[in-house]
């Protein structure tokens, strides 16, 4: 193994150690995050902080979002379930920007469908899943606010920019036993988990503190108008 994948391996598994002791305790969501080489990512200045537990840039006034985060979400996304591997037939993910959380996404669902805004990003997320041979996560430049299919029902929704409210369109197209994950607000934001339970009766819980970049309508052909 060359120094450079030992090393990427070494500071992999201390990400996993700190995301133990943050409080992720679903071992499906460590074992995903594991297996993803989040350098990857990342231009190959950025490197030497990949696995830092921190967000870092991606170009175009956006980020990559924190392990700890993308670990978190991927975790109140799946709590209802309790087997391994694939746990759902149909995932949506608003704001997929570089496709890291995609490509945690792609462990727990047979189909992923990503939405971005910025269209560059949307390239190099296809690139960056094709390099890692996973083929099961569909791109889509487009709206997050409109352009997902009004005709599919999704075992669950992550979305990866706040609105200031949740748009109500999303719950509509989630499943029985589904959830809706997503930062809501402004200057404060807070990580909504809404649920659709028997009878189309919605719950609404609150969890941690974020900080996303906001959740823009429109499209982005270059990222020069963000």
């Amino acid at each position: 193994m060359s120094n450079s994948g030992f090393t990427f391996r070494r500071v992999r598994e201390e990400m996993i150690e700190t995301l133990l002791d943050l409080g992720i305790k679903d071992f499906r969501v460590l074992d995903a995050i594991s297996q993803v080489p989040r350098h990857i990512f990342l231009d190959e200045a950025l490197w030497s902080r990949a696995y830092e537990n921190r967000s870092l840039t991606i170009g175009y006034k956006q980020t990559i979002s924190q392990p700890y985060i993308v670990a978190r979400m991927t975790e109140l996304l799946i709590s209802h379930t309790n087997t391994r591997g694939k746990v759902f037939e149909n995932i949506l993910e608003l704001g997929s920007g570089c496709g890291y959380q995609s490509a945690v996404l792609s462990f727990f669902s047979e189909k992923v469908d990503a939405i971005e805004r910025i269209k560059p990003l949307v390239h190099k997320s296809r690139e960056n899943l094709s390099n890692l041979k996973i083929n099961n996560v569909l791109f889509k430049h487009g709206d997050g606010y409109e352009d997902w299919d009004k005709q599919k029902k999704y075992d669950g929704i992550l979305c990866a920019a706040a609105p200031r409210a949740y748009p109500n369109d999303l719950v509509s197209v989630l499943n029985e036993n589904a959830k809706l994950v997503i930062p809501v607000g402004g200057s404060s934001q807070k990580l909504n988990v809404i649920t659709k339970n028997k009878d189309e009766e919605i719950k609404e819980e609150q969890y941690d503190d974020v900080s996303f970049v906001p959740m823009l309508a429109g499209k982005s052909e270059d990222g020069n108008d963000v």
